[in-house]
């Protein structure tokens, strides 16, 4: 597995001409639109914060 991952497409525009940025890690710019974003995982969400529609909780 890769330490790395490249966006597929600028979420701007949608192109796909996009090259690392010198900012660092995480960081794109695209050729299209002429922007510059940045990208950074913040993490795996917890089980058990999406309510369960199975369980009927249709209380009035």
């Amino acid at each position: 597995m890769s330490g790395r991952a490249a966006p597929f497409h600028c979420p701007y525009c949608g192109d796909e001409d996009l090259r690392p940025n010198e900012q660092g890690h995480g960081a794109w710019d695209c050729a299209a639109c002429n922007r510059a974003f940045q990208l950074k995982f913040l993490g795996l969400l917890a089980r058990g914060l999406r309510r369960d529609e199975s369980s009927g909780g249709d209380e009035t």
